[in-house]
């Protein structure tokens, strides 16, 4: 299932200018590092005994099994680069904006006499630096999958239902079954 925040991640991770580590050695290494070389707290965070963390670093250990390489992989993504990820946001939020691309079906809730039956639409538009940032800062403050879809849904009425206050004034647009979402900072 596609996710506004996943999509999100993905389009500020975009930006990144160095690979993330792919060895699950150095991806243990820069975790240790970034927790103030302690092996005991990145252990607590991955789930795993403080022997085995010093196990990766020091390449004793090469194959993570498959649940441990994709928390490894999430929490090391999730850290990588934070300047270049703060400035992405910043500059999405203040003077570029945000490109989405997706396919999901639109209900609407519209004054009476006008249609207001759901359909699945695909739109491709640039959301103001406007509706990045309240899209960016709703993903910040930790508001869940619905929220976030709200945001997103009142960001593409405002865009492209009402074209920014010109005309459906009054519609209220609601984002429902997402087919597929993509965002580009």
């Amino acid at each position: 299932m596609v996710t506004v925040a996943e999509e999100l991640d993905k389009a500020v991770q975009g930006a990144f200018t160095r690979p993330v580590p792919k060895s699950a050695g150095a991806r243990m290494r820069y975790l240790v590092k970034q927790h103030q070389r302690s092996t005991r707290r990145v252990a607590e965070l991955l789930g795993i005994s403080q022997r085995t963390v010093e196990r990766y670093v020091k390449n004793q250990i090469k194959t993570p099994r498959p649940e441990l390489a994709d928390r490894l992989e999430r929490e090391v993504r999730a850290r990588w680069q934070p300047q270049i990820r703060a400035r992405a946001k910043q500059a999405a939020a203040t003077t570029n904006g945000i490109m989405i691309d997706v396919q999901a079906r639109f209900g609407y809730t519209a004054a009476p006499g006008s249609t207001d039956q759901a359909r699945v639409r695909h739109l491709t538009l640039a959301l103001p630096p406007r509706h990045a940032a309240r899209l960016l800062e709703a993903q910040e403050a930790g508001l869940d999958e619905d929220d976030l879809r709200q945001v997103a849904a009142e960001a593409l009425g405002e865009v492209y239902f009402r074209d920014n206050g010109r005309r459906a004034h009054g519609l209220e647009v609601e984002l429902k079954d997402l087919v597929a979402l993509e965002f580009e900072l």
